[in-house]
């Protein structure tokens, strides 16, 4: 999720572990350890965009590191206040739980975590979009309103739990969402007999009305969209060739297979004059139907001069967000009938 989230998020843990004890502290250092797992962003300074994009969310979003890392945590905070409001296991618990509870949040998204590493394995459930209004503002107000009470006051507790109980039960309402658009989906490939290998559904940005759907066939992926005030369940795939035969040579390049990998092989190739283009499906495109014409995540692949193949990732517009997010809203809107 995004930092914004994650923060209040790992405020609203931290107050619920330690509030009763040390008060608005418990809240800022569990928005502290809701926001550390995400510095591993801080790799793209010393690697390329490849190897940044395979660490992140990695070592840091994992079970083992939340294990290792809030003892130490724990102990330093002890170390820094040295009174017996809350001792070094008190802290370790917040911080264990600050640090837990974000990459299980991101689990949720499309990106995914590697909750297990070292084992390769992410999880990656697709059910809420990486920056939610509906899932972070009532959160947020909620844990605004709390830090306004004293730590022993009854009212902070409860808006800190209203909190938490909303923004969670709207995550679980999600999961619901999802299935019902995934039954839309799946129902209109069989309406129009399209035989496909391969389906992943997620919503769009910044709601839950709104889904689009990654479907793959033997030579191509389809991408949809369907709303919740859709006046007809019809839905109509836009095409996209997986051209994977473009990469030529390319193909048997180490890089390659980790892109392949990063994709998790939801990728198309795409030739456009002397550059080649290795787009990522996951995260859609930059236009809905028609207006598709660019993927959000592209890389361009090209050799150096030392002949070795590397990857770099286009260039996105700023003032293309824009237009898109109008047209995301207007089709979040339902469709004609």
């Amino acid at each position: 999720m995004d930092s914004l989230t994650q923060i209040v998020l790992g405020a609203a843990v931290g107050e619920a572990t330690l509030g009763k004890k040390v008060g608005n502290k418990a809240m800022l250092w569990g928005a502290i350890a809701g926001t550390i797992p995400d510095l591993d962003v801080l790799s793209k300074l010393f690697v390329d965009n490849v190897t940044a994009n395979e660490l992140h969310r990695g070592f840091s979003h994992s079970i083992l590191f939340s294990i290792l890392a809030a003892p130490i945590f724990g102990w330093l905070i002890a170390k820094i206040y040295k009174n017996k409001e809350a001792d070094w296991k008190d802290w370790t618990r917040l911080m264990f739980l600050g640090l837990f509870t974000h990459p299980i949040l991101d689990a949720f998204t499309t990106w995914g975590t590697q909750l297990f590493w070292p084992l390769d394995y992410k999880v990656a459930i697709n059910n809420i979009f990486v920056a939610d209004p509906l899932y972070t503002v009532p959160f947020l107000i909620f844990v605004i309103l709390a830090m306004f009470y004293k730590r022993t006051h009854p009212k902070r507790r409860k808006y800190n739990t209203l909190g938490l109980c909303i923004s969670s039960s709207y995550l679980l309402i999600t999961l619901v969402l999802q299935q019902s658009a995934l039954a839309n989906f799946s129902n209109n490939l069989e309406n129009q007999h399209i035989q496909y290998n391969e389906i992943q559904t997620r919503p769009t940005p910044l709601n839950s009305i709104l889904w689009t759907a990654n479907i793959e066939t033997n030579d191509s992926f389809l991408i949809g969209y369907y709303s919740l005030l859709d006046n007809d369940d019809c839905i109509d795939f836009s095409e996209f060739p997986k051209n994977h035969h473009l990469l030529g040579n390319m193909k048997k390049d180490p890089l390659i297979s980790r892109l392949i990998k990063l994709t998790e092989g939801w990728y198309t190739i795409e030739r456009s004059g002397n550059k080649v283009f290795l787009n990522d499906l996951r995260f859609g495109t930059l236009g809905i139907g028609n207006d598709a014409k660019r993927f959000v995540f592209s890389y361009e692949l090209y050799y150096n001069k030392n002949g070795y193949l590397m990857a770099k990732e286009r260039e996105r517009e700023m003032n293309e967000a824009s237009p898109l997010l109008k047209k995301l809203f207007n089709r979040a809107l339902g469709n004609k009938s």
